[in-house]
């Protein structure tokens, strides 16, 4: 990932992602034991002439390319220590893409097969990585009335389970591991990143299990930051309305289990337009390529730090933008769907490199 201003973590050489389908069992089992310790970059917004630090939680950087590593390793972890999980089982999981590339390593690492329910909005490039890692892949076509997938998904997965006693449901929409990983990593990481010097930490809710942990462990540790939920039109992740959705890595057609209204302090939702726009205006000021769940909750970040006066705050950007170069950094997928005029969506007037941390190139 091209990320200047990097602190914090291990440059992984990469994107490992792109190459797992060519990795051994050992190569793979080896980095299982690199999923975490990410980097942050730290960027400057200028919202109405203000000023303020946004650090960027680049989640891109773990092997499987997203932050849904974090979680996959969680999931097996719980089951394998619960005694449900056997050598020779077959995971199973409905998925937009991410959760499915992370599982599919882990369990080719681990001896376990692994099946992807996935939908038509999946990215080719999350597609293809499944199938190099020799996933089994359902693609269902079965859509609600607002064009969503996910009752579908979960509706496949439960056939599956049924119909073989081997198939084990990971579950991240409903398993207490989903949360426990992002309380346990992804929060303490970030916080030790940013010197324990944050007044709000801002993140993009799909099954809300990275929020709850983040959460959590900032309300027993540093109960003055700020938490801010971030969701986009369309999604009833945070009790929206549901409407048809174009991003993938957030949002959600279901109520999420974890995001618990004591967790966090406000809900900023932001269109798929200034989402969009975000991750457009950061690789071209920055060189970082991140996803448009990172751009919507930047763009929060800034709407945040414009609300409350705040000058230091930090945001998940939960995958590598090169996940979506077939779709949010093509030009004809962006005309094809409405996203290509950006013109006065941008929540800021600039945004530039922080100077308050060494440029570090991947």
């Amino acid at each position: 990932m091209d990320t200047p201003a990097l602190t914090g973590g291990r440059a992984h050489p990469g994107p490992t992602w792109q190459r797992l389908g060519r990795l051994s069992r050992d190569q793979l089992e080896r980095l299982v034991g690199r999923v975490g310790a990410t980097p942050v970059a730290a960027v400057t917004v200028t919202v109405d002439g203000r000023r303020c630090e946004v650090l960027l939680k680049l989640e891109g950087h773990n092997p499987g390319g997203s932050v849904k590593d974090r979680t996959a390793l969680s999931l097996v972890r719980g089951l394998e220590t619960a005694g449900t999980l056997h050598p020779g089982d077959t995971l199973v999981e409905s998925t937009s893409g991410n959760l499915g590339v992370a599982l599919a390593f882990i369990a080719r690492a681990r001896g376990y097969r692994f099946h992807a329910v996935v939908d038509p909005h999946v990215t080719a490039e999350n597609l293809s990585t499944l199938r190099e890692l020799g996933a089994l892949v359902d693609v269902v076509d079965s859509a609600d009335e607002n064009g969503n997938y996910l009752r579908a998904r979960l509706r496949r997965v439960r056939e599956l389970c049924a119909a073989d006693p081997r198939y084990v449901w990971t579950d991240q929409y409903g398993s207490a591991h989903n949360p426990l990983a992002h309380y346990a990593t992804t929060a303490p990481e970030l916080d030790a990143q940013a010197g324990g010097r944050l007044q709000a930490v801002v993140v993009a809710v799909s099954t809300g299990g990275t929020l709850a942990g983040i959460g959590r462990y900032f309300r027993e540790r540093r109960p003055g930051v700020r938490i801010v939920a971030v969701d986009v039109a369309g999604s009833v992740a945070l009790a929206g309305r549901p409407a048809p959705r174009l991003l993938t890595g957030i949002g959600s057609s279901q109520r999420s289990r974890f995001a618990t209204d004591d967790l966090y302090d406000e809900t900023v939702f932001v269109s798929e337009l200034t989402a969009v726009a975000t991750v457009a205006t950061v690789r071209e000021r920055t060189g970082i390529r991140i996803g448009g769940s990172g751009g919507a909750a930047l763009a929060a970040a800034a709407v945040v730090a414009r609300d409350h006066g705040l000058s230091r705050v930090a945001c998940v950007c939960p995958d590598d933008g090169r996940k979506y170069e077939g779709s949010l950094f093509n030009d004809r997928w962006l005309r094809e769907h409405g996203l290509a005029d950006w013109s006065g969506t941008l929540p800021f007037t600039d945004l530039t490199r922080s100077p308050s941390v060494p440029a570090v190139v991947r």
